[in-house]
């Protein structure tokens, strides 16, 4: 499963209703791609349609889908946002990444 903080939820809330989606019915689809300095990085999209292949969970009002190989490098992550003079955007807290680069958005197992 993947967890929404309250400061993601109402950053991705407010995403979703300038981009034309209804965070009630459309999903947040978070995936990994090969990539990034670290080895493989993080994918961020929204989503009217979930695909045969994904895992949907619902965490702090949030529908989130992955893709189930997707969901092998995830489970467990905390997906937060973090703003502010220092602020990155949105920040992937995950227990299965051994290393992350210094931006944050690529890792390694």
């Amino acid at each position: 499963m993947i967890k929404v903080s309250e400061t993601a939820k109402t950053r991705i809330i407010n995403l979703m209703k300038d981009d034309g989606f209804d965070a009630a019915q459309d999903y947040v689809r978070v995936g990994v791609k090969s990539g990034g300095c670290s080895g493989l990085s993080y994918e961020l999209t929204f989503d009217k349609n979930i695909q045969e292949n994904d895992k949907v969970f619902k965490d702090n009002d949030i529908q989130i889908a992955v893709e189930k190989k997707s969901f092998l490098y995830l489970a467990g992550t905390i997906l937060e946002f973090s703003g502010g003079l220092n602020g990155k955007g949105f920040v992937f807290n995950n227990p299965n990444a051994n290393r992350t680069c210094g931006c944050g958005e690529s890792f390694s197992l």
